[in-house]
């Protein structure tokens, strides 16, 4: 009779954990492997936890042709192919990969009873590129780990993810391709190509990671560039899968030359795009009379059409970076001894080049940009950062700002860096562009809201440019 009742009670541990197939609601999500769909049971979806996405890794790792062990008593679950071992515990983010710890961005949990893991881990860990289509609620797997390879005549033997560096994140705004990125940092190869005219970047040993951008099933997706006269196409692709190579186009429409030039700061690659016969309307200058005061220029980033990156809570950077620079402005309109000029106080956008000219015109004496900072497949990343473009009397300014604003929030200091940015390197007088802090970390962005971090973010801004100038 003992007999019995253990093996009922396993045989209800492994429905609720692996359930089979019942007649729930139809399933609404699907995931596809090397291009075949996978059988989920009705009452098991992909879901997002934490704005991770969590798939069921009984159903990929089985048909992986991994073995799956579970220990009720630990919580945690052993896959295992060959020599490789993984154990993931639930509601833990440490896991072990053979004999080394790994960090999961959320950790592994049961839900609709059964156990997901966050779609990142897969990639990494079990040899797989991974893209989600949100839209659609799909997720891609493509890798090493099938049958079918060698049967579709496929001899490049697969590629291992592990090592690879993912693209996060790619943006085209105001002539400028930035793509962001997870991993080692990727010396990009930039050829410009005839018939049609077109500028092509192609990111040696990378895939898509937790692309925000949508892929379609053979991992290529295309950018909205209207407004961009001159930009007729900005296409992506997996270009190579072994090794993993990401292949971005621009295509060009009806211009005489393109010139360009790249900057890699930190996990982002920034091309600009320079095309000849562009026309651009200047940004009017309103005249400052010499006066003897200071001429201080504060540039809110992004603006209008351009949003900037979106912050955890799925709001626009435009829009903190604004709230930030009408406070400063605030104070800076009541310092007798400077002359303020904003080159936005509303939701507009004046382009890089427009800013620039804007500063320079006015031969200004300080320019300060002023920005959140985003590492959507790292969310934990935080704290404050600065930086300036090679001059020494920007590189002080640098400093000193940075220095008031690290003591003034207790963000990271992530330090002051050099950066070749173009409305720091173009502009003509000490300029300095900020980065508060990490929009995609949820506690920073839950401060960088609030009135009162801001003011404090403000005056420290303030009192770092009086500092510089000697007021």
């Amino acid at each position: 009779m003992k007999k019995i009742i253990v093996l009922m009670f396993l045989s209800l541990f492994f429905l609720f954990l692996f359930p089979i197939q019942g007649n729930a609601a139809a399933n609404t999500s699907k995931i596809f492997l090397n291009g075949e769909q996978l059988s989920l049971p009705n009452d098991v979806q992909v879901t997002i936890v934490n704005k991770n996405v969590m798939i069921p890794i009984r159903v990929v790792a089985e048909n992986l042709k991994f073995d799956v062990d579970w220990n009720q008593q630990a919580r945690q679950v052993k896959i295992q192919q060959n020599e490789k071992v993984i154990s993931l515990t639930v509601d833990q983010k440490q896991a072990m990969v053979a004999d080394k710890q790994v960090t999961l961005n959320t950790a592994p949990q049961i839900l609709n009873k059964t156990l997901v893991v966050p779609i990142r881990f897969v990639s990494e860990q079990m040899g797989l590129s991974v893209k989600w289509n949100n839209q659609e609620k799909i997720v891609y797997l493509t890798g090493s780990n099938n049958e079918s390879d060698e049967a579709s005549g496929d001899d490049s033997g697969g590629s291992d993810t592990t090592s690879l560096t993912h693209v996060t994140d790619i943006v085209f705004a105001d002539n400028q391709l930035v793509v962001s990125m997870d991993g080692e940092q990727v010396q990009p190869v930039i050829s410009t190509l005839k018939n049609p005219d077109r500028l092509v970047v192609d990111l040696p040993g990378t895939v898509f990671g937790d692309l925000a951008q949508p892929l379609d099933q053979g991992f290529n997706g295309k950018l909205d560039v209207t407004g961009y006269p001159n930009v007729s196409e900005v296409r992506y692709s997996l270009f190579k899968r072994d090794p993993g190579q990401v292949r971005i186009v621009v295509e060009l429409n009806n211009v005489k030359d393109v010139q360009f030039d790249q900057n890699v700061i930190a996990d982002k690659l920034l091309i600009n795009l320079n095309v000849s016969g562009e026309s651009v309307t200047p940004m009017p200058v309103t005249p400052v009379i010499d006066t003897g005061r200071k001429v201080v220029v504060i540039d809110p980033g992004h603006g209008g059409s351009d949003p900037g990156t979106i912050s955890i809570t799925n709001k626009p950077e435009k829009e903190y970076v604004l709230a930030l620079g009408l406070k400063v402005q605030a104070l800076l309109l009541n310092e007798p001894d400077i002359d303020l000029v904003m080159t936005r106080d509303s939701d507009i956008y004046p382009t890089r080049s427009e800013r620039v000219q804007l500063a320079n015109e006015l031969n200004a004496d300080v320019f300060v940009s002023i920005h959140g900072n985003s590492a959507t497949s790292s969310p934990q990343a935080s704290g404050t950062e600065t930086y300036y473009y090679q001059r020494s009397s920007s590189k002080d300014l640098a400093n000193i700002i940075h220095e008031r604003l690290v003591k003034a929030l207790g963000f990271k200091d992530r330090r002051v860096k050099n950066g070749n940015l173009q409305v720091i390197r173009e502009t003509t007088m000490p300029a300095v562009l900020l980065e508060i802090g990490f929009l995609s970390n949820a506690a920073e962005e839950k401060a960088m809201s609030s009135e009162e971090v801001q003011a404090k973010a403000a005056q420290a801004i303030v009192d770092g440019i009086k500092e510089y100038l000697g007021i």
